[in-house]
């Protein structure tokens, strides 16, 4: 029988219960019972309760907008005899006050959702595809492959992300697909050395040893063996990354490289316009698309952490 899979977290008693002769299917039972309980650790964590809540609460509101405001993101809050109210502080006909045009703060942020969860979750999704192909790949056949590949990423590491963004960005514009492929490219090389050092790792232990003895080509060992026990790795990045997508869409919207009008809703344009404001006492249009990036970042951030605690437990 070949070696399994972290068969050594099993009993032996474990393993005659299971009453499976097929090392394969042995495999899969035992990763059936991981999941499962790290499943149960997951969902028993208040920290990705919370985190879940929260970015839920934010996909509504990119999804539906409407539900949850009165007002348009553009239109003026006005009195009754339709002058616009101006830097109104929060009260009970504007939650959120008004910002320097008489525009609703609070519908800004429900409607500035979507801009934020359209590219981020987009571009971290398509960053950790490649970097898990291309970590898979340098990682397992290593050599002359790995070293040329790693010094590539080395070298784009060494350079800030946002920097290497705005640069990319105004040479090739600002629109919603190249914003998406920036940040794709720039964060593939990061995913792509956490999945090259858990594939290096994962190479060493014998259930791959056992797969290049039966004669398995590199394609099944990389795909059937390492790939499924690097899961939880790759969601973990994937989580992380999309936080961090999220700060990165946000920073190039208060420095104005965005490609819709800046007069849409979107939660790093409102900073952007208002935060002068503050000197002066008017913090609301600053303070809550503000509190609006830093919620949904750190609700990613404590579902990264949770699924990260019970990979581990």
């Amino acid at each position: 029988m070949t070696d399994l899979p972290h068969a050594e977290d099993l009993t032996a008693a474990t393993v005659f219960e299971a009453e499976i002769t097929d090392p394969d299917e042995l495999g899969g039972a035992t990763r059936k019972q991981i999941r499962r309980e790290q499943r149960r650790i997951l969902f028993r964590s208040p920290a990705f309760i919370v985190g879940v809540l929260i970015v839920g609460f934010w996909i509504f509101s990119a999804l539906f907008p409407g539900v949850l405001s009165t007002w348009g993101p553009k239109d003026f809050v006005t009195t009754d005899d339709g002058a616009a109210l101006v830097r109104e502080p929060p009260s009970s006909d504007a939650w959120f006050g008004t910002d320097r045009v008489g525009r609703d703060v609070y519908s800004r942020v429900i409607h500035g959702a979507r801009p934020v969860l359209i590219v981020a979750p987009v571009a971290a999704a398509i960053a950790v595809a490649a970097g898990t192909l291309l970590g898979l790949v340098i990682g397992y056949y290593k050599g002359w492959v790995d070293e040329l590949v790693s010094r590539i990423i080395e070298g784009f590491l060494s350079v800030p992300v946002i920097l290497l963004a705005i640069i990319v960005l105004f040479t090739f514009g600002s629109s919603r697909p190249v914003i998406i492929g920036t940040i794709a490219i720039l964060f593939t090389p990061v995913v792509a050395r956490t999945i090259r050092a858990a594939t290096l790792a994962e190479a060493q232990l014998d259930y791959v040893t056992s797969a290049k003895m039966r004669g398995e080509n590199g394609f099944f060992i990389i795909t059937r063996e390492i790939l499924p026990n690097i899961t939880n790795i790759i969601v973990v990045e994937l989580t992380v990354r999309l936080g961090f997508a999220i700060f990165t869409v946000a920073t190039l919207a208060f420095l104005g490289i965005v490609a819709d009008d800046l007069t849409d809703a979107d939660w790093g344009v409102d900073v952007s316009e208002n935060y002068e404001q503050i000197a002066n006492d008017v913090w609301w249009p600053t303070v809550f698309p503000a509190l609006a990036i830093a919620s949904i970042v750190i609700a990613v951030n404590l579902i990264a952490d949770s699924i990260d605690k019970a990979t581990r437990a």
